[in-house]
């Protein structure tokens, strides 16, 4: 047997017969470098054995050479039967690694071309392929590995069913029927009476004696052989098919003819048996338990399973094991500046514990020889495709189809402005035991997280990156993907997803501190973050739900924390910031710690209390602030009516989002009635007169100031408690203080509007002839004062 590493530059001169028949180029100096993974037996006359290609990633730099185990030069094992400085669990190391890199192979080559790995079935494989080795009566080959053998056993249960069959039926022949000579002799008989017409008397026996099942040394043999086949099966994940209804060895019992009785019990039996194939199967299941052992295996020809490129295996690995079959939209994955991810799963986000929307962990794996550093152009790739997500995100929002969206969460928040935090991950393979130890944790000779951003106290900002980067053992994921078993692969892979969740946000824990605000009650949340923009922008969020059934709202709030950056000097421009935001947001919002990830509401009430929004307070009409309309000549008004005491509950009402006293007029042109949020007078009236339809004689009821403006869809309307909205849009007009302007005759309001509209239609055609009765009516401030009384 023979053992080479992958990349590693080999002698021209050490190698060349061992790679007799293999297509291979010597560089400059004469030196070999090999771009295979894989198994390989060479048929040459003068090789005639196996030879094993490894991982680079058990290659690691010691004092400038690049060494195996951190002791042995790849030179030493190219023989590996003759390195005397291989210790034994560095050996079984070997063969363990070798079965299952076979199995890895064995199992990217029968999922190269799924959907999720995005390549076409036109593109040629990574994958070097021909038969596997057989059992027969032709030449031997040097040596034979543990692979060698349970590939042979696997065949060897393919190729001889029959015989099974055949020798299972032997077995099981003249069992289970009775023994008429001892049970007369020996079984107590009931004599019927006699029936002298029948001329016969019946005889009934009591306790009927069988034959007796002797001892079957072909059962006990194949009991052996399936409990092998079993074993490989649960360890290895070798497909196998067992056709017999025996009680297999199994578990501890099992381990124990590993341990040695399994050759001990073979050798012991092994004279009962004769037959060619019965003798066969015997010499296989000793050299099971005694590998490497000789035994015939055909090498009439090559056999391989080689392929190139392994870091694309190791990918795909990776893939499996932590995103699954996620599906997700291919231009997420093959994104369009030409860059593949990857690795990419939706999970749950990291700002709320307990909300079920999930947030894109994007991965990228690091195949490298063992204490490899990873350049900076790995990390600005990495936060490449993250800008890139971003992006593909911003536009189906913003452009794509609702079915579309369904399944994504919006990544930028509208009120804030803010943008979703998205974890960033490097996997890179490691093998600091010779165990397959269930063991991925933050790197330790590489820095674990980087930071990436434009602006040092934005973390909610669309330019700002965090990432971790993770070791994990390389035998174990290799032995998990190619066991192929779908229950443990699972149970892994929500482990791993957890675990990288919660570190990440440990990381933001020791970077930030974060808080959770809610407004006061007078105060109108969008609105102060829209005078306030530059101030909190990419330092507030909003991950959190409104208190159930009001409109009050929570935020996040995360302030680096000073003391993480190097330089004094932004230290204490951070510091600083941080005070001033601190104490401008207290003016306002009830502001606390709050751990990241933790709900506000469940904050004590006496550092987040919940808030009753302002209800709307009638004023006399003597007590309310005085508006000059000479002091607005160019300032566009709003005059509206209402439909009797429900509509005016609805403008009163604080249900659902609603903080504020608002009105609402009718989106589109199509619409009775209807406006053109486009158009600046509609988004830009300053104050809102209201009048009750059908009391237009009783003039002006109510004037207000305009605080903000909106558009509602039509549920929206619905959940702050609006009666059975017609139409799918609305324009809302939220207030922020009751007025006065004086007394108005509404009636010369409407009249003049009539007037106006008529000379519209005349200058365009396409609108409705016929006035629509109660419309809003939008009107200059040096009109409107003509109709003051």
């Amino acid at each position: 047997m023979h053992i080479l590493i992958e990349e590693y530059q080999y002698p021209y001169e050490k190698i060349k017969k061992i790679l007799k028949g293999l297509d291979v180029l010597r560089d400059a100096n004469g030196k070999v470098s090999l771009s295979y993974v894989g198994y390989y037996f060479n048929p040459d006359p003068e090789v005639r054995d196996c030879v094993f290609i490894l991982p680079k990633v058990l290659l690691e730099k010691v004092d400038g050479k690049e060494l195996i185990f951190g002791h042995i030069s790849p030179l030493d094992i190219i023989n590996i039967e003759d390195c005397k400085d291989l210790k034994s669990e560095e050996y079984k190391f070997i063969y363990n690694l070798s079965v299952w890199i076979y199995r890895a192979i064995y199992v990217f080559k029968e999922h190269e071309y799924d959907e999720r790995r995005g390549k076409k079935k036109t593109e040629p494989s990574l994958v070097l392929y021909m038969q596997a080795p057989v059992m027969g009566h032709s030449k031997r080959r040097k040596a034979n590995t543990f692979l060698d053998v349970l590939l042979a056993l696997q065949q060897w249960n393919k190729d001889n069913e029959s015989f099974v069959m055949f020798t299972l039926k032997n077995i099981h022949s003249g069992f289970n029927k009775i023994n008429w000579t001892r049970t007369i002799s020996k079984s107590q008989a009931l004599v019927a009476s006699s029936n002298m017409s029948l001329g016969h008397q019946d005889v009934a026996y009591l306790n009927p004696i069988n034959k007796k099942k002797q001892i079957n040394f072909d059962e006990e043999l194949l009991i052996i052989f399936f409990s092998i086949l079993q074993y490989l099966k649960d360890s290895y994940g070798f497909p196998v098919n067992i056709n017999i209804n025996f009680e297999l060895i199994r578990g501890k019992k099992f381990e124990w003819y590993i341990k040695g009785y399994g050759k001990t019990r073979l050798k012991q039996i092994k004279y009962k048996y004769f037959s060619d194939k019965s003798l066969e199967l015997w010499e296989l299941c000793y050299a099971f338990f005694e590998h490497p052992y000789q035994i015939n295996l055909n090498i009439e020809s090559k056999e391989y399973l080689l392929v190139k490129s392994f870091h694309v295996v190791f990918e795909a690995i990776i893939d499996e094991l932590i995103a699954g079959d996620q599906v997700l939209p291919k231009e997420l994955l093959d994104q369009e500046d030409g860059k593949r991810v990857d690795h990419m799963y939706q999970y749950q986000e990291l700002t709320n514990n307990d909300r079920d929307e999930n947030i894109y962990y994007i991965g990228d794996s690091k195949y490298y020889k063992r204490g490899y550093q990873l350049g900076r152009e790995s990390v600005y790739k990495q936060f490449t495709y993250a800008r890139n997500v971003i992006q593909w995100n911003l536009d189906l929002f913003n452009d794509g189809k609702p079915e579309e969206q369904v399944g994504h969460v919006k990544l930028r928040d509208d009120l804030t402005e803010g943008y979703n935090v998205i974890p960033n991950f490097f996997i890179s393979a490691s093998q600091e035991e010779l165990q397959p130890k269930d063991d991925i944790h933050l790197a330790t000779d590489k820095k674990p997280f980087h930071i990436s951003r434009q602006f040092e106290n934005r973390l909610f900002d669309r330019d700002t990156f965090l990432l971790a980067h993770y070791d994990v053992n390389f035998l174990f994921v290799i032995a998990l993907y190619g066991r192929e078993n779908k229950a443990t692969k699972i149970e892994w892979r929500n482990k791993v997803r957890k675990m990288f969740r919660n570190e990440i946000q440990e990381m933001l824990k020791a970077n930030f501190e974060f808080y959770a605000m809610t407004a006061h009650s007078d105060i109108e949340p969008e609105t102060y973050i829209r005078q306030n923009f530059q101030s909190i922008l990419g330092k507030v969020y909003h991950p959190f739900e409104d208190r159930k059934g009001s409109s009050q709202q929570y935020f996040s709030l995360a302030l680096r924390k000073p003391e993480k950056e190097h330089d004094a000097i932004i230290r204490q421009r951070i510091s600083d910031e941080n005070d001033a935001v601190l104490h401008k947001l207290k003016e306002d919002f009830y502001v606390a710690k709050c751990p990241l990830g933790v709900d506000p509401k469940l904050l004590p009430k006496n550092v987040m209390p919940i808030v009753e929004p302002r209800p709307h307070i009638e004023i006399p009409k003597g007590l309310l602030t005085m508006h000059h309309l000479e002091n607005y000549p160019d300032t566009y008004f709003l005059v509206g009516g209402f439909n009797g005491v429900e509509q005016l509950n609805w403008i009163f009402s604080r249900r659902g989002k609603k903080r504020n006293d608002a009105y609402n007029v009718r989106l589109g042109k199509e619409e009775r009635g209807g406006v053109v949020k486009s158009r600046d007078y509609i988004r830009h009236a300053k104050f809102v007169l209201l009048y009750e339809y059908g009391k237009e004689s009783e003039g002006i009821r109510y004037a207000f100031r305009v605080r903000n403006t909106g558009e509602l869809r039509k549920q929206q309307m619905i959940d702050t408690g609006y009666t059975n909205p017609h139409h799918e849009r609305y324009f809302c007009y939220f207030f922020d203080e009751e007025i006065s302007l004086g007394e108005f005759d509404v009636n010369e309001i409407i009249d003049f509007d009539k007037k106006n509209y008529v000379a519209e239609v005349v200058k365009n055609m396409k609108l409705p002839k016929e006035y629509a009765d109660g419309r809003p009516i939008y009107i200059l401030g040096r009109d409107l004062i003509k109709f003051r009384k």
